[in-house]
């Protein structure tokens, strides 16, 4: 009886709390920096990698972490020699690779992919494996989150007056790129392409009223994160309904909660 229930929610469960735990101090960054839409772009670049790992018989999870890193790396330097604006080289790259990925995949002969698990995510299908990858995911955003806290919310607040103070301005932003890359790939397996954006920006949004700062709002944006887990993972086996819209449903309703407090403040 234990073995079932371990092999039908622990596993998920465990997989959804880690990716909350990590995604609130990086979707705190994601709001502040309005780099919502870059979110949805890693995630539809990370189709690629999809099909890269398809095409060379590639673990699933590392080809997703490739291929989001990938373009990561490419779209930073991108964003600084383009002439058009961010939301607009945004769209053409978001667009343009999700649209490669679904074309090289239908021609793939013989090779076939669960493409409704990777658009919604498939919660529930999550194994040991991809546990640990969540694991060491998280482990390396919050110790590298907290080492450079200060610096990185310098650099939020202003790119300029960090740079005359000696940051790094550069090297900070490719290492929250590159965090919010690795989050990203993983988080394809919760929520799918279409909801990771969500999942990034409902928690902190809902933090943004009960917190009185910055390091409180990144850890209360962590816990909204839990909490929409464990209840969307119980709504999801009380009503039968998919598991990563159900964790994003309730994020939204505990967003719509804060906007009470908002209010009373």
């Amino acid at each position: 009886m234990i073995d079932g229930l371990q092999t039908w929610w622990l596993m998920p469960l465990v997989a959804g709390l880690l990716l909350a735990v990590s995604a609130g101090p990086l979707g705190s960054f994601v709001v502040w920096r309005r780099m919502a839409f870059f979110g949805d772009t890693l995630a539809h670049g990370a189709l690629l990698g999809i099909t890269f790992g398809v095409l060379t018989d590639l673990d699933p999870t590392l080809a997703l972490v490739v291929g989001s890193a990938s373009l990561a790396l490419i779209l930073l330097p991108l964003q600084l020699a383009s002439r058009l604006s961010a939301d607009t080289l945004l769209g053409i790259v978001s667009h343009g690779t999700l649209a490669i990925g679904l074309v090289a995949l239908s021609l793939a002969d013989g090779i076939r992919v669960d493409l409704m698990g990777y658009l919604f995510g498939d919660l529930l299908a999550i194994n040991e494996g991809h546990v640990y990858w969540l694991l060491g995911s998280t482990a390396i955003t919050l110790t590298l989150v907290l080492c450079f806290w200060n610096s990185l919310l310098a650099v939020t607040v202003s790119p300029e007056l960090a740079r005359i103070e000696g940051r790094p301005v550069l090297l900070l932003d490719l290492m929250l790129i590159l965090l919010l890359a690795m989050t990203v790939a993983l988080a394809m397996k919760v929520v799918g392409i279409l909801l990771i954006s969500a999942l990034l920006i409902m928690p902190p949004a809902a933090a943004h009223a009960l917190s009185k700062g910055p390091r409180q709002m990144a850890a209360i944006a962590s816990v909204v994160g839990i909490v929409s887990v464990l209840l969307g993972m119980w709504a999801s086996f009380r009503w039968d309904t998919p598991a990563g819209p159900s964790i994003v449903v309730t994020a939204m309703l505990l967003f719509v909660v804060s906007l009470t407090f908002r209010r009373k403040r």
